[in-house]
């Protein structure tokens, strides 16, 4: 790509980069007004751009921010959340957006980071990068007329109406708690003020309400209402997050008692989310779709096998990684540690689905019954089901 040029770009071209990405959504460009908290919400040296080179004009982005990824076992490895990748219009279908991926992806190996993330706008495109599916989410409405918590629900602790920025201050102390599930992401401050800008701009008016148990805030959650015609009013929980059960069961119960709300929509919620098993009536709850959640990308294959708990016996795995061939080889993975190793491979898998694996939302088994992994060796197919199986669903439940 000799008339392209892909570079890291300065803290002076960040909203030029921003106001690319968003031509390419389709959405306005940022005002003067808007561009404060835009840019509050970016981490300097992390956005890469494409020129040019012989008009220099920026024809497309890539940015992130640094993040941590928990792993199975309650681990935790550096991530970059990627996010603001867009390619101007005139200029797609150009191999612009291949250079942006690869070089973001060795910028994040040349700074030791473990692994990258993203939510995908088009589910199609990242696989090629090493991108896989490693995290599902579900939409869910509750019907409020029907739905009753049941006397035997968790109970303690209080829920308190709080002013939505100072809400965020102390809710950004008591998040890291709450980060107990594989696939949820530290949340750095540029993250609370996209959230903060986000909530800004509903239509509706935003509510912040914090629960708080005996050591403290353990739970908070942030919503709109949606008011289309009297009578009939949505409230749309914007975030939830909760560090035990009666936190949970408390924000329910609050959420359930507003005044006027006919229902509750809630959305990118773990799959495997009990609040039909809070209701009297769990046909209250009504799935309205599942969805991919987070993408995940293993920059280093090593650093991240070896981050993660493993339960079973021992299964050598061979990784092939075209992008970041450093990575590729074959691997002694189990409970005692991994290791690369010359023994013959029992699993063979390319990087993108190892991702897939790696959090524990997808069963290997499955993933050789498609076609996506290749066994060589009697019996590993249930061994290595075994060994990534994680207690629950892995969930993000952070959009960036």
């Amino acid at each position: 790509m000799t008339d392209h040029e892909v570079r890291t770009l300065g803290d002076d071209e960040l909203r030029a980069s921003q106001e690319l990405f968003r031509a390419t959504l389709h959405a306005k460009p940022i005002t003067d007004d808007e561009w404060p908290q835009v840019r509050a919400g970016l981490q300097s040296a992390r956005t890469c751009g494409v020129h040019e080179v012989d008009s220099g004009a920026l024809i497309g982005t890539a940015r992130s921010f640094d993040s941590a990824l928990t792993v199975p076992g309650g681990g935790e490895v550096s991530l970059g959340a990627v996010t603001s990748v867009g390619v101007r219009a005139d200029r797609t279908r150009r191999g612009v957006l291949t250079e942006l991926m690869h070089t973001q992806l060795r910028e994040f190996a040349d700074r030791g980071v473990v692994a990258a993330g993203l939510h995908a706008s088009e589910s199609a495109i990242y696989g090629r990068f090493g991108y896989g599916v490693a995290t599902w989410a579900r939409d869910y409405t509750v019907d409020v007329r029907r739905a009753r918590i049941r006397q035997d629900a968790p109970a303690g602790g209080r829920v308190d109406i709080e002013h939505v920025d100072r809400a965020f201050d102390h809710w950004a102390e008591a998040y890291p708690a709450m980060t107990t599930r594989p696939g949820m992401l530290a949340r750095p401050a540029e993250w609370w003020s996209q959230l903060r800008r986000t909530a800004e701009k509903q239509d509706g008016p935003v509510t912040a309400v914090t629960h708080r148990g005996t050591g403290g805030v353990d739970g908070f959650a942030v919503y709109s209402v949606d008011r289309p015609r009297p009578g009939s009013a949505t409230l749309n929980l914007l975030e939830l997050q909760t560090a035990g059960p009666e936190a949970f069961a408390g924000l329910w119960r609050y959420l359930l008692s507003v005044d006027l709300i006919h229902e509750v929509a809630a959305n990118g919620r773990p799959v495997d989310e009990p609040v039909e098993l809070l209701l009297t009536d769990p046909r209250a709850v009504s799935t309205t779709a599942q969805l991919d959640d987070l993408w995940l990308r293993l920059v280093d294959v090593p650093a991240a096998l070896s981050a993660r708990s493993y339960t079973g016996e021992d299964v050598v795995l061979e990784v092939t990684d075209p992008v970041l061939p450093g990575n590729s080889g074959r691997y002694r993975v189990g409970p005692d540690g991994v290791a690369r190793t010359e023994e013959a491979a029992q699993v063979q898998l390319p990087v993108d689905v190892l991702a897939m694996v790696h959090l524990g939302a997808w069963r290997p088994s499955q993933l050789v019954d498609t076609g996506r992994i290749r066994v060589t060796a009697p019996g590993v197919v249930e061994r290595a089901d075994r060994l990534f199986a994680t207690p629950a669903p892995p969930w993000c439940g952070t959009f960036f």
